[in-house]
């Protein structure tokens, strides 16, 4: 954050103020303050901040805001309320700030094509982006307080498990152009419907200006039937003629892939250093945003080969002659079949270790069906379940003639299958939603392999 005055930000959001102090920082974090930070007090749900500000204020902190009388011996940023506040504070600061803001939200994908197209903007321009899952009412105005005038664009991933979120983060950060990656059945449960979803992935132009761009997934039926109007849409896929740009002649290369991408006339080799045709989507939505805002696609196409994958998702390792694809930060029925026709693409035998995928509501016990079912459509030679919701997956495996299928609801039994099928030559797939808590399977594999 560039240095603030109390006072300014004061005056910025409508709030009051005890005293005046001079900022290099915010944190919601008493025990993370840096002297000049202003510490907000958020009141969670098991946690209420304004219970820490004197230690935060001992750690350094040179302002408070809050929203209670409390007793701290430093100027004060007086608030009806600092969740509130704090999403204030970040939209009047992202202000202070002219250059492109990228939007992104999606059912499948908003990760990982949030990193390429940071990938592919910091080909020529110091990008900022959404850290880890900053994606939430706290996390997006975190991430914007990190803008200062080194920066010459931003990434702002959008999260959410309801109907209204997207619309208060993209007010939040006031995207000057925005992505929607595809709409999956994530968040069924609250949603109802694919079209709930629909709309609720569609609130990211609640913050857009009329006349800013949105690019849409044109391969997704549900992005091609949406309305758009007073914003120009640009589409990518791989499918569709309608695309502007078009992925075309995908072959995979070890642990990359190579493909052109059509625009008009212009055809342009791409590599990127991960498999699978959902990442070829996110590559070129990376490629498309980027080359928009004047990029030039020589070095848009030098950054994607930079990308590194975030998290546990689809990071590649090899140990003892095996080949383990580490994919378990999420899962929903459509990252599920993609992690399946990704490991089907590998030689030698084929684990698929496919734990729970949550919050899928009405469609969540044909969902895990279909993963044991295209396991076994895809000739994935062992699949081991592990959860409760995925028996179902197991069974369907072991219906449609998987010759190994088996299903645990314990870690430690679960870790040691595996460890005693798996073989040099092979290929481990781990796919779960992050509650399932997978990676510490993976970890006790791992050392059972040393």
């Amino acid at each position: 954050m560039q240095k603030l005055l109390l006072n300014d930000i004061a005056k910025g959001i409508g709030a009051s103020i005890v005293g005046d102090a001079e900022l290099t920082g915010v944190t919601i974090d008493s025990r993370a303050v840096n002297k000049g930070d202003l510490y907000i007090a958020i009141k969670g749900e098991n946690f209420d901040g304004h219970d820490f500000a004197a230690g935060a204020v001992s750690n350094g902190a040179a302002a408070v805001m809050c929203h209670k009388d409390i007793e701290v011996d430093c100027p004060k940023l007086i608030v009806k309320d600092t969740q509130e506040a704090f999403l204030d504070f970040a939209r009047w600061y992202r202000n202070l700030f002219n250059f492109p803001v990228i939007g992104l939200t999606g059912s499948v994908g908003k990760t990982t094509t949030k990193e390429m197209i940071c990938a592919a903007l910091s080909s020529e321009l110091n990008t900022l982006k959404t850290e880890g899952n900053l994606n939430n009412q706290i996390g997006v105005p975190r991430t914007l307080v990190r803008l200062d005038s080194t920066f010459e664009a931003a990434v702002i991933e959008m999260g959410m498990d309801n109907k209204g979120q997207i619309s208060v983060l993209s007010r939040c950060a006031q995207p000057t152009a925005a992505v929607i990656t595809n709409i999956g059945v994530s968040h069924m449960e609250n949603l109802g419907s694919r079209e709930g979803i629909l709309a609720a992935k569609l609130e990211i132009l609640d913050g857009l200006r009329d006349g800013e761009s949105v690019f849409l997934n044109g391969d997704d039926p549900y992005l091609m039937s949406a309305h758009i109007e007073n914003h120009p849409v640009i589409y990518y896929g791989i499918n569709n003629s309608i695309c502007k740009y078009k992925a075309e002649n995908i072959i995979p290369e070890g642990t990359s892939t190579v493909f052109e991408i059509h625009c008009g006339d212009d055809v342009y080799n791409v590599k990127i250093p991960t498999i699978g045709k959902h990442n070829v989507y996110n590559a070129v939505a990376a490629f498309a945003v980027a080359t928009e805002l004047g990029i030039a696609p020589e070095n848009a196409i030098k950054g994607l080969l930079n990308y590194e994958p975030s998290g546990m998702r689809q990071r590649i390792n090899k140990k003892g002659g095996i080949t383990f694809i580490e994919d378990c930060y999420n899962a929903s029925p459509d990252s599920v079949r993609a992690a399946i026709n990704t490991l089907a693409s590998f030689k030698g035998r084929r684990i698929a270790v496919l734990g729970d995928m949550l919050e899928l509501g009405t469609v969540s016990d044909d969902a895990h069906r279909d993963s044991g079912m295209l396991a076994a459509k895809k000739g994935i030679d062992a699949v081991f379940a592990y959860g409760e919701k995925s028996v179902l997956t197991f069974l369907k495996a072991q219906e449609m003639g998987v010759s190994k299928a088996a299903h645990f609801n314990n870690q430690e039994k679960l870790a040691a299958a595996i460890s005693d099928y798996i073989k040099p030559d092979d290929t481990v797939l781990f796919k779960a939603s992050r509650g399932m808590k997978l990676e510490n399977v993976i970890e006790s594999v791992y050392k059972k392999l040393n």
